[in-house]
């Protein structure tokens, strides 16, 4: 039995791609979860040696080189020193009872650019009170800001599909604004103009009655993929909370145009969340037209998301 499980569970990892997103978005959530299900390597070790079985160690040495072709170079530390920007991107928490004290830390990560997420309007004040003196440029659209040592221009709302169905179009140009939850700017660079994308995805919901609910969050993946295709500077960053893996099939608009910074340059899978015990990345830093030198993740600040950090050059 031991030799079968380790046989399925071999199949399953190479397959994963297969499992249908047809019933409650199930493969998505396959994606997003894959790298624990190595879990089962050792726990299917333990059954084997404890039955003495010759044959059901054989066998687990499928699932074992499945999972390592798949996730095994994210396990060594792939970041070298050099680096023309330090960025860095958090979502802040709406409920985060100590603006003040995150600014702070994350002013003192030595970032060239800092985006925001979930940026109330209770705390924005706050963050542009704490922020302005090591960050003279910024702007923040809605729930979304950014903030530079270098100067910023062309700043604009992007739409990411947050408002649908037949009541969308009734919703005042106000109101969209004060919910925007992407923005594109472009940062002036001593090599260039680079395009800056900060945005924040819908939550992803797991429920007996519709599964893995990520409609809203797929389509904002989608409108950004667009965005970004479109986009005609030729480095860009994107930096946010997209409240998915970069291994989930709904974020393929956007892979397939964007590399990202942990996978190229990190140390570790680099999880961001939940703060308390991340079991999953769902920050992301991913650019076209530069190359990442280091990612890693920051120390917890008083948001249930962990800081990102990268280092780029040109």
């Amino acid at each position: 039995m031991v030799a079968a499980l380790s046989l399925l569970l071999a199949l399953f990892l190479l397959l994963h791609a297969h499992v249908p997103n047809s019933v409650g978005n199930l493969g998505s959530l396959v994606d997003t979860f894959l790298p624990w299900w190595g879990l089962f390597v050792p726990a299917l070790l333990a059954a084997a040696l404890w039955r003495r079985s010759a044959c059901a160690v054989a066998a687990l040495l499928l699932p074992a080189l499945v999972w390592l072709n798949l996730f095994g170079g994210l396990l060594g530390d792939k970041s070298h020193a050099g680096g023309d920007l330090t960025v860095v991107s958090h979502n802040v928490g709406a409920d985060n009872p100590d603006p003040v004290g995150t600014a702070r830390d994350l002013a003192a990560s030595g970032a060239d650019v800092l985006a925001l997420e979930e940026i109330t309007a209770r705390a924005r004040g706050t963050y542009e009170k704490a922020l302005a003196t090591a960050y003279p440029h910024h702007t923040v659209r809605g729930t979304v800001g950014l903030w530079s040592k270098l100067p910023l221009s062309d700043t604009e709302p992007v739409g990411i599909a947050m408002d649908y169905g037949p009541l969308a179009a009734t919703k005042p140009d106000g109101a969209e604004a004060a919910d925007g939850r992407a923005l594109r700017t472009t940062v002036a660079t001593d090599r260039g103009p680079l395009a800056v994308y900060v945005a924040h995805f819908a939550s992803t919901r797991v429920t007996p009655r519709d599964g893995f609910a990520t409609d809203q969050r797929d389509r904002g993946a989608r409108a950004l993929g667009e965005a970004v295709a479109a986009e005609r500077i030729e480095r860009v960053l994107l930096l946010g909370d997209l409240n998915g893996s970069t291994d989930d099939r709904a974020f393929a608009d956007l892979t397939a145009r964007l590399k990202s910074t942990q996978d190229v340059a990190g140390d570790g899978f680099g999880f961001s969340w939940p703060a308390a015990f991340p079991v999953v990345r769902i920050d992301q830093i991913l650019v076209r037209g530069v190359e990442p030198t280091s990612s890693w993740v920051l120390p917890a600040t008083d948001s249930d998301h962990r800081p990102v950090a990268a280092g780029i050059k040109w």
